[in-house]
């Protein structure tokens, strides 16, 4: 059907993407990252509701000015510059504004007393108090702005470049990659056609979602920028693939294109319906960010396969024999050879070498996988805050200079808040019950102000919140504030994490056994993505937590994994890790229908996708490894990630252990009792 109409096929997909670079680009600037990381069911984001509710304003400075006096900071001089920032600071949106002043809050001067800074907190409609406020301060060169008015906007902004700058260091890797493996410039093109075509409709696609449904996180769109170009690509490289190897069997067009359909095209749809299944599985976490990542990365999925097996066989149809065009005949003649002689390929002679003594292979493969993930023990957990941005970002250095030279202060307070009518004694009388460490409690309107010990995100810092909220009172009242926040994030997310790997798990074995129409298969596909995941986590505590690589990958390490990434990569890295394998199987269970036994359709299988895969593998880690590009460390780790967990599925699980486990299970591979398989759809 395809082939025959293939023209209004081409026609409509040039229309619909047309529309889309229209209508999708705009996305940049709708998509936000505030509260990203937070569950709104949390205490901490109760807290903080319920003192915009009673006061009108935020319930922690929203903006930080860092002030270099050049002069005491209680001399006339250095108070002349802190009365002139304090006075720009004034705004119809700003509720209020602390300065330090002689004989007043210490905290608010730097140890060596030559800075300080100063504190406004926004009203709930800031009237644009930031813009305004960043235009003032442009007079005054010794200022610098920070706290979340500031670095939220510049955190978006670094994304939105980041894609850019991976975009451009990606497509000419892509597209040279291409030509290296399809050896065709026609052949090479069409991947990295499908590519943009799936990244504009993903990008569309939220846009809607974002405007008419639910709002998205910003951040989606850089796992749609990368998985989209990588999918696309792997996808295109099995359909194109197996084109031209029915094109060489002597095929018609029409013939060789369906079936590409009926072979190719059916593993491409249960690849993406599986790592669409993978990635949704992030839906069930209440973080913007981790289910706008699921959200978009399922749509970007199943976006891909749908474009691949739409514009991409349309394509093919009407290029016929002209998609092996554009390349050197020396080029075209090692195709053939690889196709005539594949009995004595590498990945052929290869897999038999394995399977000729698996026990030592699998054993290998298999220690040095439980080794690469042993530092994932010792993970530890951070947050996300300015310190996530590039050193020279205004809200970087803020944050850097208070942590570093200033002593524990309000720029981040831990404060409860309690219910409108709280009486005055009652209230007070909580409050002195309730632990001081660095200063006495502040009774204010609807809440009690306190100053945490060490940094906001420290385990100083986290006993302190724990300790606050064991305390008891006649009335009910909720913890809020940075460290409150992050403590609550961790519980959300330990909260929801077995759902969502029983959902993921769940859905790949049934997926795989509907595919493979084997019970032992998709186990031990199972068993290879956690050992593959394992080891990824293991390489990113390394570089990431402790600091190897920074000067290759350009990046001051936080000592600790921002906690959402483990839960991110492990649903990204699991369903591409899958991919391959349902490549590699697929083309495995064809060749054993077909009559072959175990051992040969696992060789020659492996053999028929052993290039492909590989070259799919290297140019998925050119599209998402660009991530490592990024500014935001975040984002480095999760291309880090997935990057790592690509190779070594592609090298380790592909090349030694899926051959190894093959020939020790043998026929066991395809096992499968009777009465559930004819339940099993044709």
């Amino acid at each position: 059907m395809i082939f025959r109409r293939r023209k209004p096929i081409l026609l409509g997909s040039l229309i619909m993407v047309l529309v889309a670079a229209v209508f999708a680009l705009p996305v940049f600037g709708e998509l936000g990252n505030e509260n990203d990381f937070d569950d709104p069911s949390a205490e901490a984001v109760v807290a903080r509701d319920a003192v915009v509710a009673a006061t009108g304003t935020y319930a922690a400075p929203q903006l930080v000015a860092l002030v270099r006096l050049d002069a005491p900071a209680s001399s006339a001089a250095g108070q002349a510059r802190i009365r002139a920032v304090a006075r720009e600071l004034r705004h119809p949106g700003v509720a209020a504004v602390t300065a330090y002043e002689p004989g007043g809050d210490e905290r608010l001067v730097s140890r060596d007393g030559r800075s300080t800074y100063l504190l406004a907190t926004y009203k709930e409609d800031p009237r644009g108090a930031t813009e305004a406020i960043e235009d003032r301060m442009r007079a005054f060169p010794w200022v610098t702005l920070g706290g979340g008015a500031i670095a939220a906007p510049q955190v978006g902004d670094q994304v939105s470049a980041d894609i850019l700058r991976a975009e451009i260091i990606a497509f000419p890797l892509l597209f040279l990659l291409s030509l290296l493996v399809f050896r065709s410039a026609v052949s090479a093109l069409l991947p990295l056609a499908v590519g943009g075509a799936t990244i504009l409709l993903s990008f569309l696609a939220i846009r809607l979602i974002n405007a008419h449904v639910n709002p998205m996180s910003v951040y989606a769109l850089n796992l749609i920028n990368g998985l989209g170009l990588g999918l696309a690509i792997d996808y295109s490289l099995f359909m194109v693939s197996r084109f031209r190897e029915e094109l060489a069997a002597g095929r018609s067009r029409e013939e060789a294109l369906r079936v590409t359909l009926r072979t190719a095209g059916h593993v491409v749809f249960f690849s993406a319906v599986t790592v669409a299944c993978a990635l949704a599985a992030l839906i069930v976490f209440r973080q913007r960010f981790l289910y706008s990542m699921g959200i978009g990365g399922a749509l970007c999925a199943l976006i891909a396969a749908g474009v691949s097996l739409t514009l991409l066989p349309a394509l093919l149809g009407a290029l016929g024999e002209r998609v092996n065009a554009g390349g050197p005949r020396r080029w075209k003649d090692a195709i053939a050879r690889e196709a005539a002689g594949e009995r004595s390929g590498f990945w052929y002679r290869h897999s038999r070498r394995v399977m000729r003594r698996p026990v030592p292979y699998s054993v290998a493969a298999g220690v040095l996988l439980v080794a690469m993930g042993l530092p994932f023990l010792r993970i530890e957990f951070t947050g996300v805050d300015a310190s996530v941005l590039p050193k020279e970002q205004s809200a970087r250095v803020v944050d850097d200079a208070i942590k570093q030279k200033f002593p524990p202060s309000e720029t981040s307070p831990v404060y409860v808040a309690v219910p409108p009518g709280t009486p005055a004694a009652e209230l007070r009388a909580f409050a002195a019950r309730l632990p001081a460490p660095v200063a006495p409690p502040r009774v204010g309107e609807g809440r009690i102000d306190l100053i945490a010990p060490g940094q906001p995100l420290g385990e100083a810092a986290k006993d302190f919140v724990a300790d606050v909220r064991a305390v008891d009172a006649p009335f009910e009242f909720w913890v809020g504030g940075q460290t409150a926040g992050f403590v609550d994030q961790q519980a959300s997310l330990r909260d929801h994490l077995p759902l969502a790997l029983a959902i993921l798990c769940a859905t790949t074995l049934i997926i795989l056994f509907v595919m493979l129409r084997s019970v032992v298969l998709p186990i031990k596909a199972l068993v290879m993505n956690l050992l593959t995941l394992s080891a990824a986590f293991g390489l990113m505590v390394l570089v990431f937590q402790d600091g190897h690589l920074d000067w290759l990958f350009r990046f001051d390490s936080q000592g600790a994994i921002e906690s959402s990434q483990p839960v991110l990569l492990f649903a990204v890295a699991f369903g591409l890790s899958t991919d391959y394998g349902v490549f590699l199987l697929g083309r495995i269970k064809e060749l054993h229908d077909s009559g072959l036994s175990n051992e040969e359709a696992v060789a020659l299988g492996l053999q028929r996708t052993g290039r492909i895969v590989t070259f799919a593998a290297a140019l998925m880690v050119v599209a998402l490894g660009c991530f490592v590009t990024a500014s935001v460390i975040f984002i480095k780790q999760l291309g880090f990630g997935v990057a790592v967990a690509v190779l070594i599925d592609a090298t380790i699980v592909r090349a030694l252990l899926v051959p190894a486990l093959m020939r020790m299970l043998g026929d066991w591979n395809w096992w499968v009792p009777r009465r559930i398989a004819r339940l099993l759809p044709a």
